[in-house]
């Protein structure tokens, strides 16, 4: 899962993002409305983690730019303005969670975990297609009932695709949501090709029913075989 963390105070922040990776996301960050809405329009992202009082803006601004221009995405607002007015108009701008601060990390995780469980699978925690099983509560992956142990990304790369079936899949957005704000800095796609090799041939000698097919000059697909 992609997170990005739009908070201005550093200290906090850090800590978020810290707490974040140890639970295994893919987390980027941006500190005020301007950074926010360039890499908001630009990525794609799971959920946002939205402080209200920025810098240079207010992150419900954020909210009424990203509905005028159908942005859809998860949000849960962070903001120690813990009003009736702000929730309210925060909610109805599209958000999915308004949590005041000082929040403790745990009910932080907690909220997030159920915001995105709610968009996806219909609040179920195992994905599946074919004969393979995902439990992205716990991180395992089965097929045929059977554990099938995959590296950190190889299990990121199958759980990007198992959310999207069928859909083409450029590599720069394959990238992009697993590696985050690392592919800025990246010469080529060579550890997507590494990974992909991988857990394609995992899949395979497993017996898996799906497959993750190459669209010469364009991408990748999920389908079943």
């Amino acid at each position: 899962m992609k997170i990005l963390v739009i908070e201005d105070d550093a200290d906090l922040r850090e800590i978020i993002v810290r707490s974040l990776e140890k639970e295994r996301y893919v987390v980027e960050t941006a500190a005020d409305c301007a950074t926010a809405r360039m890499k908001v329009f630009v990525y794609e992202y799971d959920c946002l983690l939205l402080d209200i009082m920025l810098p240079d803006g207010s992150g419900l601004d954020i909210l009424r730019d990203m509905s005028a221009r159908g942005r859809k995405c998860n949000v849960i607002i962070l903001s120690a303005k813990d009003s009736i007015e702000d929730k309210v108009t925060g909610l109805d701008l599209g958000a999915d969670d308004y949590l005041a601060k000082p929040f403790h990390l745990a009910e932080l995780h907690a909220r997030l975990k159920s915001v995105i469980r709610r968009s996806r699978n219909d609040g179920d925690n195992v994905m599946r297609m074919a004969n393979v099983c995902v439990h992205t509560d716990s991180f395992r992956v089965e097929v045929d009932g059977q554990p099938l142990e995959l590296g950190r990304k190889e299990y990121d790369i199958l759980t990007y695709f198992m959310n999207r079936p069928g859909r083409l899949i450029e590599k720069q957005m394959l990238a992009e949501a697993v590696w985050g704000d690392y592919i800025d800095v990246a010469d080529n796609f060579d550890f997507v090709y590494a990974q992909m090799k991988n857990l394609r041939k995992r899949l395979k000698t497993a017996g898996a029913g799906i497959e993750i097919k190459t669209v010469y000059g364009f991408g990748y697909k999920l389908v079943e075989v």
